[in-house]
């Protein structure tokens, strides 16, 4: 599996591959990056009282999730009375969230910007253990999250596109159909006008060629990762149940 920032780059990747490397491989589409988070607060309980390897295990855990502003990515605190919970125990509830962060509730992309606090936990001197804690920490973790209003994020590019004045209608009408944000123009040399803005990468796929095909071949256009952002309530179910992505 191949990550880039971009069509292009994926394209360069893919090619040098095949070129320097001679390495024979199926190229599908690109697919989008997406991440998940929550919006809302949540408690949940989950118990874990069954065999492993025929060993009775046993672990009680009540953890609340909330959301954490952009780019916070994972905070775990243990709010237990001091001493009700060994901190072996609490260390394991901790481990079972960042793995359940790995795979959303929603579709599986990685979790982000989410605190946690564990609320309580029960244990038993003869049959509680590190492994339990952790199955228990990471079902809790997915049931508070599933009530805690989850969202889709995606990935928005700085973009700036450097097009002939002649054609600056046309490509601003593009972008715009893109669900661009345009922030400003430039006037450049030459008769050229450059237009700057945020983009989300899903509608940016194909770009150069519909680029080019607005201008005459005289467009360029660059583009960067800048934030994650919530996509709105159509989308996500065009995502989720329609395979489209964007």
């Amino acid at each position: 599996i191949l990550a880039g920032m971009g069509e292009l780059h994926l394209e360069i990747l893919v090619d040098r591959l095949m070129r320097e490397f001679r390495v024979e491989g199926r190229v599908g589409k690109p697919r989008v990056a997406y991440r998940e988070t929550v919006t809302a607060r949540a408690e949940a309980e989950a118990v874990f009282d069954r065999p492993l390897g025929g060993t009775p295990q046993y672990a009680r855990v009540r953890l609340a999730v909330e959301p954490l502003p952009s780019g916070t990515g994972f905070r775990f605190q243990d709010g237990t009375k001091k001493g009700s919970l060994p901190p072996q125990f609490v260390k394991a509830v901790e481990a079972g969230c960042r793995e359940a962060m790995e795979s959303g509730v929603l579709a599986g992309y990685p979790m982000v910007d989410i605190g946690v606090t564990l609320l309580e936990g029960d244990w038993n001197p003869d049959t509680s253990t590190e492994p339990a804690f952790k199955i228990a920490g990471s079902t809790a973790f997915k049931r508070a999250a599933e009530e805690a209003k989850p969202v889709l994020l995606e990935p928005v590019m700085r973009t700036e596109v450097v097009v002939p004045e002649s054609a600056l209608g046309e490509v601003i009408g593009d972008l715009n159909s893109r669900r661009a944000t345009i922030d400003r123009m430039e006037s450049r040399p030459g008769g050229f006008r450059a237009i700057q803005g945020m983009v989300p990468l899903a509608r940016m796929f194909g770009y150069a060629t519909d680029l080019r095909s607005l201008t005459q071949g005289r467009g360029t256009f660059t583009m960067e990762f800048h934030h994650y952002a919530p996509v709105d309530k159509a989308q996500m179910e065009a995502i989720l149940y329609g395979g489209r992505g964007w």
